[in-house]
């Protein structure tokens, strides 16, 4: 795991240009590389109800149905506001709302009828970004609402399977994917997903034998802080990967179907964030065990809290949406918990794969099997 820690920083893309690629490629890894100073998103506002004391009784969440669309299981999903709404999945299938979930717009990608569009980032009602996995591993954008699709990258190696991906802000993202000759794959894109560089080969973590990230919900690499990423691994060995670090994970672990599938970062929109952190996942074939299937941290990982009363089962997705309230989701159910995560809460035991908070907004949707799309409802 040593030698991937590049101390680098660009103030601006005009600088980087006359490096060259490879020079841009070395010193773009995901785990310390400072983003280009560029305009972040507005952060997100997310009201949220607050944690219930003794004397305040404990808020009733719901989810509410806004679709089950076509039958397509759903594993993408991006909330650009509480209005624009962008989901993804098998079949080719790619779905958006502009009214909230009212009304929704179904399309399948010419070419890609039988393929797997495991995650999707939007940006608004026009422009979004989705990635196919398996070989060839290909990521496409549409700028006309899903009209037309480019392929912006795409890789015919043998074994490449990409797993998630994560934007900064509009032009800085980053996708991760299963090892390739011992070493996972990451990528990078600087100008909005219109191209994407790998990065070199040595300079990729390693992986343990058998391990490889579960490209369930989009959700196993996530922003840190408003500069690098954080991404967890599942099967024979779980692990947190951050900065220079490889982090042993507490989580069940030692299958092909266990370890950790999600995590979230509280404070990923600070400067120097990334010590707040939730990771779930178990074991997707005995989806309603509870056994060591969510942790916390406090400290970015040095230490690890367990939920004094854990979720209902396997979960695929967990997400902070406001204040000390947490949402996670799996194949057996939905929990919330109100505590940053110490104690869950069964909403439904209807299964989803994903769950986002809107990047700006309040609303809090998700998406999975049979093409459901629901939102969150708290009284």
């Amino acid at each position: 795991m040593q030698g991937y820690q590049l101390l680098c920083y660009f103030p601006i893309m005009n600088a980087i240009a006359p490096l060259g690629r490879q020079a841009l490629l070395m010193c773009c890894f995901f785990a310390t590389i400072l983003s280009p100073v560029i305009a972040q998103q507005p952060a997100a506002t997310s009201p949220a109800p607050a944690a219930p004391t003794a004397s305040t009784p404990a808020p009733q969440a719901t989810i509410q149905l806004l679709t089950t669309g076509p039958h397509s299981s759903l594993r993408g999903l991006s909330a650009v506001n509480d209005n624009i709404v962008w989901v993804s999945g098998s079949g080719g299938t790619v779905g958006k709302t502009l009214d909230g979930g009212k009304t929704w717009t179904w399309m399948t990608v010419p070419g890609y009828e039988r393929r797997d569009f495991r995650d999707i980032e939007a940006f608004d009602g026009k422009v979004a970004i989705i990635m196919a996995i398996d070989t060839p591993a290909d990521i496409l954008k549409t700028i006309d609402g899903g009209k037309t699709w480019k392929v912006v990258y795409e890789n015919t190696t043998p074994g490449m399977f990409m797993d998630a991906m994560e934007f900064w802000n509009f032009d800085s993202g980053i996708v991760v994917g299963d090892p390739v000759n011992g070493r996972f794959f990451v990528a990078r894109s600087f100008d909005g997903g219109n191209t994407w560089h790998d990065i070199p080969f040595l300079e990729l973590p390693l992986a343990d034998s058998g391990e490889g990230c579960f490209a369930s919900s989009g959700t196993n690499i996530r922003s840190l802080d408003r500069s690098t990423a954080c991404f967890v691994s599942g099967g024979p060995r779980s692990r947190l990967f951050i900065r220079d670090k490889a982090i042993d994970l507490p989580i069940l672990q030692g299958t092909t179907t266990t370890g950790a599938n999600s995590v979230a970062v509280k404070d990923h929109k600070t400067l120097h964030g990334g010590l707040h952190l939730i990771v779930v996942g178990g074991d997707f074939s005995k989806d309603t065990l509870q056994e060591k299937n969510c942790f916390l941290t406090d400290d970015a990982g040095k230490t690890w809290i367990r939920p004094t009363t854990p979720p209902h089962g396997y979960r695929s997705c967990v997400e902070y949406i406001g204040g000390n309230n947490v949402l996670c989701c799996g194949t057996s159910g939905v929990d919330i918990s109100y505590n940053n995560g110490m104690d869950w809460q069964l909403i439904t035991p209807t299964g989803f794969h994903v769950c986002r908070l809107a990047k700006n907004g309040s609303g809090v949707f998700l998406a999975g099997s049979g093409g459901r799309v629901a939102k969150l409802a708290v009284q």
